[in-house]
């Protein structure tokens, strides 16, 4: 793939990245339509009942309902062939219900890396490494 291609890949993650920064689960969902494949191969545990773009969608739903205000920070990104790898630092404030938790109204930081490969301009795969463990330290469901 051309660096133009690798280019495009990462500005099309930008674009995703801002409509789940509305914090707005329907700009959310038009924007995994446009720019996730349907059939996305998705390597991290997702609600069941819910594979390809439909579990992303599953994802953010959670995520909205437990933190409204939630925050992705791309601290960086590399892009190489078909692959965009981003390191991301996201905020929110658990004011729902989230893995069994009850809302703490506490803050969350927690840092994440994503490798997304892209087939046609579209997310076709990704597999993530998510800082939960500190995320659930923060809500104090483990002792730090």
């Amino acid at each position: 793939m051309s660096t133009a291609g690798a280019t495009d890949n990462t500005a099309t993650l930008n674009r995703f990245h801002s409509a789940v920064n509305s914090g707005d689960l329907d700009t959310i969902s038009k924007a995994i339509d446009e720019f996730v494949a349907p059939d996305l191969l998705f390597h991290a545990p997702v609600p069941m009942g819910a594979t390809g773009a439909e579990a992303l969608k599953r994802v953010w739903e959670a995520l909205l309902r437990a933190f409204p205000d939630i925050h992705v920070a791309v601290e960086e990104t590399v892009a190489e062939g078909d692959k965009v790898v981003s390191r991301n630092t996201v905020t929110g404030t658990h004011r729902g219900e989230y893995q069994g938790l009850q809302p703490t109204g506490k803050t969350v930081t927690y840092n994440e890396i994503f490798i997304l490969r892209f087939t046609d301009g579209r997310i076709a795969e990704i597999r993530g490494v998510v800082d939960g463990l500190a995320q659930l330290r923060q809500l104090g469901a483990l002792p730090s």
